[in-house]
């Protein structure tokens, strides 16, 4: 490929197809996630790091080496790395005196950082601490958050919204029962956000909805907000812009009322009456055939017109 003034130009049939894979859609693709760790790490952090991609597999990447590097100070790094493995998301765990057992969670609009929020591990229990058989790999998680904090803090707000973005995994057109099976529980309680993982079981009922049971399966964390790059408003709204190709057209003359009903308005011309069709019925035709002597006698006589 030659780059020439911005524009990268494919020499060879292969490279014009992972152009065309790169370029924007109007269905996008599912979102990769990268995940690295930095220049000073410990246990702790790095088997966080690898519990939350088998969560995330297979639209992940893990780096095994470490790569010495600040999110919040200097993100070229960060932005070089998502550009080569076309990732739109990423984790950076790390670990020193000031901030132990950190993460940073953030995302990437047009292979830039639009926001990023940094959590501390203050408890942690790996997957494999936990024996109890796991989801299968790739399985779409259902994502649940309870806490006041989330609808009512900003920070939480957006942390939420990244959360999402981040275990979401593929949209579906249909989901069967037996695939709802993990459960990701995300509470803001005092400061704290606990995440824990469940795998749901269906038990018999004596009916036929099954019964539910939810068994933890790991990993668990207890989190601690810390530090946050918020996105501007304008560049945040210009990240959830949608094409005009995947908006709903509006319908005129279509309204719901609160309850969901649908009402539709018609409007017509002036009718004229006296060109109304009305219906023909059989019993108001006139009668046809030879008409009754007697009826002939009851008439009254002609009278004969005779000139002068």
């Amino acid at each position: 490929m030659t780059h020439l003034d911005g524009i990268i130009k494919p020499k060879t049939k292969r490279s014009k197809r992972f152009l065309e894979n790169r370029a924007p859609k109007l269905a996008e693709d599912v979102k990769t996630a990268m995940i690295m760790k930095g220049g000073n790490t410990n246990q702790t952090v790095t088997q966080a790091l690898k519990d939350i991609y088998s969560l995330k597999k297979p639209n992940a990447v893990l780096y095994k080496k470490k790569n010495i590097t600040r999110p919040f100070e200097d993100s070229t790094s960060l932005e070089f790395f998502s550009k080569k493995t076309d990732c739109s998301l990423f984790l950076f765990g790390s670990h020193n005196k000031k901030r132990p057992n950190n993460l940073v969670f953030g995302r990437l609009f047009d292979f830039h950082v639009l926001d990023m929020i940094e959590v501390g591990i203050e408890k942690y229990v790996s997957l494999s601490d936990i024996k109890n058989s796991k989801c299968p790999e790739g399985t779409k998680p259902m994502l649940v958050f309870a806490g006041e904090a989330f609808d009512s803090d900003i920070e939480y707000k957006r942390l939420k919204s990244l959360l999402i973005d981040f275990f979401r995994g593929p949209t579906v057109s249909a989901v069967r029962l037996a695939g709802l099976e993990h459960v990701l529980h995300f509470t803001a309680v005092e400061g704290k956000i606990y995440m824990r993982s469940y795998r749901c079981l269906l038990k018999k009922s004596g009916c036929r909805t099954p019964r539910i049971e939810l068994e933890e399966i790991g990993p668990s964390f207890d989190l601690v907000l810390r530090r946050t790059h918020m996105a501007s408003d304008d560049l945040y709204k210009l990240a959830h812009r949608q094409p005009k190709a995947l908006k709903p057209k509006k319908k005129k003359n279509i309204s719901h009322d609160a309850f969901g009903t649908k009402f539709g308005r018609v409007h017509m011309q002036k009718q004229d009456l006296s060109k109304l069709q009305t219906r023909k019925m059989k019993g108001l035709r006139k009668r046809r055939g030879p008409v009754d002597t007697e009826d002939k006698d009851t008439q009254a006589p002609k009278v004969a017109k005779v000139e002068s």
